[in-house]
């Protein structure tokens, strides 16, 4: 099997492109990823008006959120081949078009089984459109990995802070169905039109990394095949699905948590800003998670994946525990829960970028997306959160659950991802081949190894 040129392909360097084309094509994934987001993280903001108006329940309504992230998470692997094979332009302008329709149909749902429809197809379209950016930032930045696909992720994890206010204005004001229709429309044209100037990178058009990079990264291509046999994939997926779950539940029972712990409506000033503590919360958090997937994305690219993982799920872990204490002040559910969220999103940089750098960049698109079906394992768990909650009438059995599994993240990061990685670089490939579960790294922590 051939080998890849780990640190960047030695094409001409006349043929590279310029750092302001590169920025343009991860500026077009950023808008792409903020039109989508709301699709996820506004979501809460429906809950209750559909449950009020339509008598479905929450556990039943919280269903379509969970076939939304299944949908969204477990066809990327299929997805991202495509577009590994054929560019991200049709197939995001494809999902842009599923995404507007998914949100227009929710506009018109009298039953369930339409809103799970309308969830499927969001999700399908959303998925698309989140695993080119993702991929396509991952291939054209080899030498910003971290934080270009933090920033990408960040559009998506930010990208609804200003649409918060807007959706919910229009929902108290014209009713939900208006929010659904008017919002779809608009977020599903702007995907289209800027999915026209998206394109991959060819051989040669990108830099290579420089020799100081923090990271261990591979100096051959894996196809998914192969990158299922290794044991660091399965551990790397055992971590994104415990981290991932908690960061889920909030999402989809932040609105319902804030009314049943009495602070939904209560006015809370920070700043100057008077807003009731939900809505002030929903805010600070979208913003919050969207500046943590940049963040983490940079320090990881100098102190490494695995120690900035380390640190961040445990400081998640600590926030939640906070949370489960205080979330009846409306001030620190508002402070706690933002906090929170800066240390979860953080996953969606650090998840694809240990990933390309362990298992290369032709297929980065497709490797992620088998691994970014963990988000949809972990979207399981959403309503079995919403049946404990009201089984025991309390938050605090979800609360722990979600601590134990960051906690437990951690722990696997710094002593058995991190090791694991530094064996299989150290461990030389054949001349002129690697073995599969074998895949030789180019730098680790600034050294050079062999």
């Amino acid at each position: 099997m051939s080998l890849a040129l780990g640190m960047g392909e030695r094409g001409d360097a006349a043929a590279r492109v310029s750092n302001g084309y590169r920025w343009a094509q991860l500026a077009l994934g950023v808008i792409c990823m903020v039109m989508i987001a709301n699709l996820q993280y506004g979501w809460t903001l429906f809950v209750t008006p559909m449950d009020q108006a339509h008598g479905w329940g929450r556990p039943a309504i919280q269903v379509a959120f969970t076939i939304f992230v299944l949908m969204q998470t477990w066809l990327v692997p299929v997805e991202g081949w495509l577009i590994d094979r054929f560019g991200p332009r049709i197939a995001v302008c494809l999902g842009g078009f599923l995404v507007g329709a998914a949100w227009i149909l929710n506009s018109i749902a009298d039953s369930l089984a339409l809103l799970y429809l309308g969830a499927a197809l969001g999700g399908i379209g959303a998925g698309v459109v989140y695993s080119a950016s993702v991929g396509n930032a991952l291939k054209w930045f080899p030498d910003r990995r971290g934080l270009a696909a933090g920033i990408v992720a960040g559009g998506f994890g930010g990208g609804s802070a200003l649409t918060v206010i807007p959706i919910a204005s229009m929902i108290a004001e014209q009713g939900y169905k208006a929010a659904f229709f008017w919002f779809g429309l608009g977020q599903g044209l702007v995907v289209m039109l800027a999915a026209l100037a998206l394109r991959a990178p060819e051989r040669g058009e990108t830099p290579e990394a420089p020799k100081a990079v923090q990271q261990a990264q591979t100096t051959r291509d894996f196809a998914p095949k192969e990158v299922l046999k290794t044991p660091l994939f399965w551990v790397l997926y055992a971590m994104f699905t415990m981290v991932g779950a908690g960061g889920l539940m909030a999402i989809a029972q932040l609105g319902p948590m804030a009314k049943d712990y009495q602070v939904a409506g209560v006015p809370v000033s920070i700043l100057g800003l008077t807003l009731p503590a939900l809505q002030f919360a929903l805010s600070i958090d979208r913003v919050m998670n969207g500046l943590t997937r940049p963040f983490f994305g940079w320090v990881s690219d100098h102190i490494g994946r695995e120690n900035t993982m380390f640190i961040a799920f445990a400081l998640e872990g600590f926030g939640i525990l906070a949370l489960m204490h205080w979330a009846h002040d409306p001030f620190l559910f508002v402070l706690l829960s933002g906090f929170v969220f800066f240390a979860w999103g953080e996953i969606y940089s650090l998840f694809p970028s240990i990933c390309t750098d362990t298992y290369g960049r032709k297929f980065a698109t497709a490797n992620y997306g088998m691994l970014y079906t963990a988000k949809g394992t972990a979207a399981l768990l959403v309503p079995v959160s919403a049946v404990l909650q009201q089984a025991t009438g309390s938050w605090d059995g979800v609360f722990i659950a979600a601590i134990a599994a960051d906690l437990t993240a951690a722990v696997l990061a710094f002593f058995v991802v991190k090791p694991m990685r530094r064996r299989m670089a150290g461990m030389p490939a054949a001349a002129g081949t690697a073995p599969a579960h074998v895949p030789p790294m180019a730098v680790i922590a600034g050294e050079s190894v062999r």
